[in-house]
């Protein structure tokens, strides 16, 4: 297999993808909220070229992939299909940061016989962080940002996104992670999950306030023996992809050599 950079049509929309090819296992990268694949390229390159990596920008994420009529987590996750259907991928370990986290949870839970396992990166933590005066402090930071937004989207950094659709999704993103929403979801989950968790803040958080979201999960590794924390890390949410590599590379070894110990 060589390697591959093109367009997936998906819906009304269509995302740009880039398959490194190679016969290694197949690695699917599923992004934060609003990032692009390039986040990836440490893991990648610490991982190395015995692995077949697949990362992709979401809907109107980056330079290329188009904007859609929906930016809905129910959208994000049948993206995950499409992507790999059209790489002809059967199964894959799928490896989310932040908002791609609850995805690959989700979509391995979905999909038993389709995922190798998931590795969750500083996200999918069964936590209620989401109330009435939270929702409006979302909102209000997007709006505030809104101005900005334009002038650095030509670079990809930023989505092509509404400041009031980036809140939309940060909001369902909230309800999608209350305890008796994401908490069933991975009680479920029958294949290998490793997490790698960071340290302090993230974007938007204050005090201590993600620290006490990390710390629901230990309530769900207690309860479903396939979910390991791999790693805690000292960066925080927004640097542990770069300064903390090594410990998304060794999640990542542990679900495979779990899945070769299994057949």
């Amino acid at each position: 297999m060589t390697e591959w950079t093109g367009m997936v049509p998906v819906d009304d929309t269509a995302l740009a993808v880039t398959d490194f090819g190679g016969d290694g296992i197949p690695v699917l990268y599923l992004n934060g909220q609003f990032a692009t694949q390039g986040y990836w390229r440490r893991v990648i390159a610490d991982l190395g070229a015995d692995w077949r990596h697949i990362t992709f920008d979401e809907r109107a994420r980056g330079r290329k992939s188009k904007r859609s009529a929906d930016y809905s987590f129910g959208a994000a996750v049948r993206d995950v299909d499409a992507v790999l259907a059209a790489r002809d991928v059967e199964r894959a370990l799928v490896v989310g940061w932040s908002y791609g986290a609850v995805v690959a949870a989700h979509w391995a839970a979905r999909n038993p016989e389709r995922a190798i396992g998931a590795v969750m990166v500083d996200g999918a933590f069964p936590h209620d962080w989401l109330d009435d005066a939270m929702e409006q402090r979302i909102r209000t930071m997007f709006r505030r940002m809104g101005w900005f937004l334009p002038l650095v989207r030509p670079t990809g950094l930023t989505p092509r996104m509404t400041p009031d659709q980036m809140a939309d999704s940060n909001i369902e993103l909230g309800k999608l992670s209350r305890e008796r929403e994401l908490g069933p979801v991975l009680d479920s989950l029958t294949v290998p999950a490793r997490y790698v968790v960071a340290s302090g803040t993230s974007l938007g958080s204050k005090g201590d306030e993600q620290e006490r979201i990390r710390a629901g999960l230990d309530a769900v590794v207690a309860r479903n023996p396939h979910i390991r924390i791999s790693a805690k890390v000292g960066s925080n949410h927004g640097a542990l992809l770069k300064k903390d590599s090594a410990a998304i590379v060794g999640a990542v070894r542990e679900v495979a050599a779990h899945d070769r110990a299994a057949y």
